[in-house]
C-alpha cells in the first residue's frame, strides 16, 4: 500500500511539470523547483532528526500517557525550531531571493509559510508510520500530493501565476494540518507536553542529522549552484530532466519496503545464506528494470523531455537526462546493498560516506558548472553516487558475501541494446510517436530477456514470495 502511494506521489511531480513548463516557462518552473528543494532541506533541519527516534521508540510503548507526552514533546520542539527558521527566512527574504530565486522575494516568504505548516504535518505522519497506521498515512500523503496537482492545474490553466499557486498550496497545507491534528488528538487526547524523554530523543536523532543533510546535499544542492552561476532558467531545465531520470527510484523504494523487514528477520536468526540470496536476487531484479530505463533515457532523452516540457528545454536537457538516470541507478543499488551496513549497525560509516560524497559533489559542482553548464552538475552527481556505492559494496562484502549474476547483466545489456536499436529505427519526433517508441521498447526488451533466458522459474517464484512478504527460499546460483 505504501509502495503504491509512494509511486503515485512521485507521479504527481511528473504531472505538475508540464503544467509549469508549457504555460509559465522554464524560469517559473525553476523557482517552483527551487522552493521545493529549499523546503526539503529546511524540513530536514527543523525536524532535528526526530522522526527516526519516533519510529524507533514509539512502537514498543503501550502507556497512552507516555505516548502522548512523547508525540507532543517532539511536535513542540520541532515547531519551535521551525517557527524560528521561518521568521529568519521572512526577515532575510530579499537577500535569499536575489541569490537563489531570481529576485522573487514574495515567493521566499510564501515558502517560509509552507515550511511552517509542513513541519508539524510531517511529525503527525510519522506518528502514523510508527504505529503502522499505513492506510491513514497513505491516504493523507496522497491527499497532500494530488491536492497540490489539482491546485496547480486549476490555477495555471486559468491564467494565474506563481504567487496564487503558493497561496493555494498554503491553504491546502493548513487544511491538511487541521485534519491531522484533529485525528491525532482524538487518538491521544489533549495534554501539555512535559518533555520527559526529549533528551533521549535528541541524543538518538542529532548524531544522524549530518548524514541526512549530506544526503540532501548530494540530491539537491546542485540546483543552488546552477542558480548562482546559470540562473533559474537552467534550474528549470535541469529539474525537468531530474524528475524524469528519478522515476526509477520508485522501483527500489517499493522493494525496500518489503526487503528491510525480511532481511532484519533473517539477520537476527543468523540465516546468512538466505540473506545473501535475498540481496543478490533483489539487486538482479532491480537492475533488470533499471538498466533498460537508463538505456531508454539515453536514446529517448529529447523526445521524452519534449513530451513533458518544451522543445527548447529538451534541446538543452537531453544530455543531462541519461546521466541523471545512471546516477539514480547507482543510488538504487546502494539502497539494496547498504541494507547490510544497516543490519550490522554501521551507521557511522554510512554517515561518513555521505559527508564525503556531499563534499565531493558540492566541490565538483562549483568546479564544473561554470565550465560545462548543467551537464557538469549531472556529472558531479554521478561521481558522488559512484563513490557511495563503491565504498558500501566494499564494506558490505566484509559482512555478507552475496553473489552477483554477471551473465544476467550481459543479457540485460544485450536486450537493452536491441531495444535501443528499435527505438533508433523508429526515431520518434511527435508525442504519439514517442509513446509508441516507449511501448515498442518495453516489448522488445521483454522478448529479448525471454529469448536469452535471463530469468529462471525458481527466481520468479522467489521474487513473488518476497513481494508476498515471505522470506523466500534459499536457491543455489
Amino acid at each position: 500500500m505504501v509502495g503504491l502511494a509512494t509511486g503515485l506521489v512521485a507521479l504527481s511531480g511528473i504531472l505538475t511539470m508540464p503544467l509549469f513548463t508549457r504555460t509559465l516557462g522554464a524560469t517559473d518552473y525553476g523557482i517552483w523547483a527551487q522552493s521545493l528543494a529549499t523546503s526539503s532541506i529546511v524540513l530536514l533541519v527543523v525536524g532535528l532528526g526526530l522522526p527516526y527516534p519516533m519510529t524507533r521508540f514509539l512502537p514498543a510503548k503501550t502507556d497512552k500517557a507516555a505516548i502522548r507526552d512523547d508525540v507532543y514533546s517532539v511536535l513542540c520542539l520541532s515547531l519551535l525550531v521551525t517557527l524560528a527558521v521561518a521568521v529568519i527566512m521572512v526577515i532575510f527574504a530579499g537577500p535569499i531571493a536575489r541569490t537563489f530565486f531570481d529576485g522573487a522575494t514574495q515567493i521566499v516568504r510564501l515558502t517560509a509559510v509552507v515550511i511552517l505548516l509542513s513541519s508539524p504535518t510531517s511529525m503527525y505522519l510519522t506518528f502514523f508510520r510508527a504505529f503502522s497506521h499505513m492506510k491513514t498515512f497513505s491516504l493523507f500523503t496522497l491527499i497532500d500530493a494530488y491536492g497540490q496537482v489539482g491546485i496547480v492545474a486549476y490555477l495555471v490553466l486559468h491564467g494565474y501565476g506563481l504567487e496564487p499557486i503558493f497561496i493555494g498550496l498554503i491553504a491546502l497545507k493548513g487544511l491538511l494540518l487541521i485534519c491531522l491534528a484533529a485525528y491525532v488528538t482524538r487518538q491521544l487526547g489533549v495534554a501539555r507536553p512535559r518533555f520527559l524523554r526529549a533528551k533521549e530523543y535528541l541524543r538518538f536523532a542529532l548524531p544522524a542529522l549530518p548524514a541526512v543533510l549530506s544526503w540532501w546535499v548530494v540530491m539537491s544542492s546542485d540546483r543552488y549552484v546552477i542558480a548562482s552561476y546559470l540562473g533559474l532558467d537552467s534550474v528549470g531545465i535541469y529539474s525537468a530532466a531530474y524528475s524524469i531520470g528519478n522515476i526509477i527510484i520508485l522501483i527500489v523504494s517499493v522493494l525496500a519496503l518489503v526487503l528491510t523487514p525480511t532481511l532484519s528477520r533473517l539477520y537476527d536468526e543468523r540465516r546468512m545464506d538466505e540473506l545473501a540470496t535475498e540481496i543478490s536476487y533483489s539487486l538482479k531484479y532491480y537492475l533488470m528494470l533499471a538498466i533498460p530505463f537508463v538505456v531508454g533515457a539515453a536514446v529517448l532523452a529529447r523526445p521524452l523531455l519534449t513530451l513533458f516540457s518544451t522543445a527548447s528545454m529538451a534541446s538543452r536537457g537531453d544530455v543531462v537526462l541519461p546521466l541523471i538516470a545512471l546516477s539514480i541507478l547507482l543510488y538504487g543499488a546502494y539502497v539494496i546493498v547498504g541494507q547490510v551496513l544497516l543490519l550490522t549497525r554501521k551507521t557511522a560509516l554510512l554517515g561518513f560516506v555521505w559527508v564525503a560524497a556531499s563534499a565531493l559533489n558540492l566541490g565538483l559542482n562549483i568546479l564544473l558548472v561554470p565550465r560545462l553548464g548543467i551537464k557538469g552538475s549531472a556529472l558531479s552527481s554521478l561521481t558522488a553516487y559512484a563513490l557511495v556505492l563503491g565504498v558500501v559494496i566494499y564494506y558490505s562484502f566484509q559482512h555478507v558475501s552475496f553473489s552477483f549474476d554477471w551473465r544476467f547483466l550481459i543479457k540485460s545489456l544485450v536486450a537493452s541494446g536491441l531495444m535501443a536499436s528499435v527505438i533508433w529505427l523508429i526515431s520518434p519526433e511527435t508525442r504519439p510517436q514517442t509513446v509508441a517508441a516507449v511501448v515498442a521498447g518495453v516489448v522488445v526488451y521483454a522478448i529479448g530477456l525471454l529469448l536469452l533466458r535471463a530469468m529462471r522459474k525458481d527466481e520468479i517464484a522467489f521474487f513473488r514470495g518476497l513481494l508476498r512478504g515471505s522470506s523466500g527460499q534459499s536457491t543455489e546460483e
